[in-house]
């Protein structure tokens, strides 16, 4: 069983994990209203993949018999500065999202949790890595600037963004 701080922590992930897949969701939303498909592509892939994060710690409360509980999940903003506001975003959120991480493992060191803090280890290399793409493409984006064909060819480019 997890103690009571901890469960709650937990549950409270859940929740940031499933704000961020709608938060992506929404900003592929977006996209696809201003015919950026391949952007839209890559924030659904996005989004697809932080329910998977949520769902690893949904699955993970249940297998050391403890219960989740959810919690309303916030409405995302609608409109967006695109592209590279957008992205910047994305890197801010991101960042946010491994500070809640850090917090979370902390958590479980105070209350000598070695099993969620093993657990916890794969959402800190995830993180990681999740700030390295949306940083890049922030500096993509910078460095191609207003051009039009630049932004098209990046848009096709996020757009072969695959699950594999």
């Amino acid at each position: 069983m997890l103690t009571a701080p901890l469960l709650k922590a937990l549950n409270e992930q859940i929740n940031h994990e499933m704000f961020s897949s709608y938060l992506y969701l929404s900003m592929a939303a977006y996209c696809e209203a201003k015919n950026f498909s391949g952007f839209a592509q890559w924030m659904r892939m996005q989004s697809s993949e932080e329910t998977k994060h949520a769902m690893k710690l949904y699955e993970y409360v249940h297998s050391r018999g403890s219960a989740v509980t959810l919690l309303a999940i916030a409405q995302p903003p609608t409109e967006f500065h695109f592209p590279v506001k957008m992205f910047e975003q994305v890197v801010e959120h991101e960042r946010k999202i491994s500070g809640s991480i850090t917090k979370l493992y902390e958590l479980a060191i105070k209350e000598n949790d070695y099993p969620t803090q093993v657990m916890l280890q794969w959402f800190i290399t995830e993180q990681v890595e999740e700030e390295k793409t949306a940083v890049g493409i922030v500096e993509q984006l910078k460095m191609v600037g207003d051009s039009p064909v630049s932004i098209m060819m990046m848009d096709r480019q996020l757009g072969a963004r695959s699950n594999g």
